[in-house]
């Protein structure tokens, strides 16, 4: 079986041949005559791809002394007088050709492409990970506020976003889903990832019933592996995702190689939903699917595709449904599925409501009339392993996100105030208590004492617990930081709160510290949070003590972020980019 780059190098993409206007001939425009006579224009750019290359119309890396292209035919590579010439001239300035890759890369590449190394997790080798892409960092351009340390930063540090597709082509075009299919890691491999991702991910976004998805997931690996690209492309997709997020919360020995197989198995997720037509045949599963994509994006530095990923999800909910009552939708369907269609609808809602307060952009899931109280607790699986307070769980954040999208991501999003007067603040302050009141157990019981016992009898409760926390505590800071022209911000409700919401943070690095490490929500929350207070540590109001007990709290929050961060940034640029902008 060929490998991941064996299938990319065998893709040659001809040149455009898109009609494009001719332009007027010049004195200098080179012109030949046909066998009619009509003059034909050459055009005066020249050829900086090798002569085989340019002939066969394929893709040339400009390598020298030989492109890869030509080595992999094992042709004859030449060049002509004048791209020589231009090759020169380049080196002498100090400038690298725009298609040509390091010698380095190359060699890397070569080798990866003869040897097959599986990846190693836990000491099973059966993989197949991804060539090494490139790292490029560049600014998102679409929105400031997709910049994970603005606007408190100086523009440079702007640059911590990847830059290239999210989506690496390994693939064919005839390939298919057969193609796909035969990159699954071993059977052990992947009960291995499947159990971290119930283990970790699960808990957080309880929208996928594990009883169902065992069965499917059993018997996609009882039937003969021939046989399995007649599989639903869609739960091939969600197999992926689910790998692809698994290994994000793995250990392994170099983040590189964790990196690059995270990313090959989230390719290959979205090349199965390519080949099912998720985007004129959505479903449950291929809707299940895009939201974890969306999530892994964030996690793995993609936050500008991730937000415009979610735009295309959110449509697909809409068009299959999710939105309304499930009774009025399918009132034929048994009870299983409706219930899941409302959990399904709730992931969709919470994604978009909380990642659109973190990048200030208007909602999208706005329009529904699906009832919180139809979501029917008896539904619950009594194996704790899969959650028997995820209902409960679901509610509250379901009631939070109503408060939310009304209250904070519409107004932010048009840069207007969250409260006009300080009234409609205290208004506003009684509205998210009630909320936070009308959580049940152990949910609205937060300590660190509390937080430590719950982890030793239930994780997965735990992490729940300190998911919905944080987003808490950050909803109501932001509610007291709002100031504008009729007011102030609230000093101690502000503090209060951006401690309450960072210790979540804290909590679940104690805990959970590979973990904190991966989610991009919670770090980039926590970070929000300890530029809060380190602005008003900075510009401390007048009053505002240094010996105050509020202050030196605040202090000691701000050096203990600081200190986390410090402690991956000598690997993560995003990590070393936030401990500068708090530092200073």
């Amino acid at each position: 079986m060929p490998t991941p780059m064996e299938r990319k190098e065998a893709i040659n993409i001809p040149e455009s041949n898109q009609t494009k206007p001719e332009p007027a001939l010049s004195p200098e425009t080179p012109t030949s005559l046909d066998s009619s006579g009509k003059q034909i224009r050459k055009r005066n750019k020249p050829s900086l791809s090798c002569e085989a290359c340019t002939v066969k119309k394929t893709k040339c890396d400009r390598g020298r002394p030989r492109c890869l292209a030509c080595a992999k035919r094992r042709s004859q590579c030449q060049y002509s007088q004048l791209a020589d010439l231009i090759e020169e001239s380049h080196r002498a300035l100090g400038i690298e050709s725009p298609r040509k890759k390091p010698k380095q890369q190359q060699q890397q590449q070569q080798q990866q492409a003869r040897s097959a190394n599986p990846t190693t997790i836990h000491g099973i080798q059966d993989g197949k990970p991804p060539v090494e892409r490139r790292q490029s960092r560049s600014s998102t351009g679409s929105s400031p506020m997709l910049l994970s340390n603005m606007p408190f930063s100086h523009p440079t540090a702007s640059n911590i976003f990847k830059a290239e597709h999210p989506f690496s082509n390994y693939w064919t075009l005839a390939g298919g889903l057969a193609e796909v299919v035969e990159v699954l890691p071993s059977k052990d491999q992947s009960d291995i990832l499947i159990a971290k991702y119930f283990d970790v991910v699960d808990p957080i976004y309880p929208m996928i019933d594990q009883v169902s998805f065992r069965q499917d997931y059993e018997h996609v690996w009882s039937i003969p592996p021939e046989e399995r690209k007649h599989t639903d492309g869609s739960l091939i997709a969600l197999m992926f995702v689910m790998l692809a997020m698994g290994t994000q919360f793995v250990l392994l020995p170099s983040p590189d190689q964790k990196e690059q197989t995270a990313e090959f198995y989230v390719s290959a997720s979205h090349q199965a939903l390519r080949m099912s037509s998720y985007l004129s045949r959505p479903s449950l599963r291929s809707i299940q699917t895009m939201v974890l994509i969306t999530y892994f994006l964030m996690n793995d530095n993609h936050s500008s595709d991730a937000y415009c990923f979610a735009g295309i999800l959110i449509r697909q909910a809409y068009a299959l449904g999710l939105n309304r009552d499930p009774s009025l939708v399918v009132p034929n369907a048994y009870a299983f599925e409706m219930q899941q269609r409302r959990k399904l609808w709730q992931a969709v809602f919470l994604q978009d409501t909380f990642f659109t307060i973190i990048l200030k952009l208007p909602p999208t899931a706005t329009h529904t009339d699906v009832r919180l109280e139809d979501l029917d607790e008896r539904d619950q699986d009594p194996n704790e392993n899969a959650g028997a307070n995820d209902i409960s769980y679901i509610r509250c954040f379901w009631t939070l996100c109503n408060i939310c999208q009304s209250s904070l991501c519409t107004p932010r999003s048009l840069s207007l105030p969250i409260s006009s007067t300080p009234a409609a603040r205290s208004r506003l302050v009684a509205a998210f208590h009630r909320v936070y009141s009308s959580f049940p157990l152990p949910f609205r019981t937060f300590n660190e004492s509390a937080i430590c016992d719950l982890a030793r009898r239930s994780k997965r409760l735990a992490r729940q617990t300190l998911f919905l926390s944080s987003n808490y505590h950050h909803c109501l800071m932001l509610v007291y930081a709002d100031e504008n022209e009729e007011m102030t911000l609230d000093l101690e409700g502000t503090l209060n709160s951006a401690h309450e919401a960072v210790n979540s943070y804290f909590l679940l690095h104690t805990l959970f510290q590979a973990e904190a490490r991966v989610w991009f929500h919670f770090q980039h929350r926590a970070f929000s949070e300890s530029l809060v207070i380190a602005e008003l540590i900075k510009n401390k109001p007048e009053g505002f003590s240094s010996m105050d007990p509020l202050y030196m709290r605040a202090k000691n929050d701000l050096l203990r972020m600081i200190g986390i961060l410090q402690l991956s940034s000598e690997i993560d640029v995003v990590s070393r980019t936030r401990v500068g902008v708090l530092s200073n």
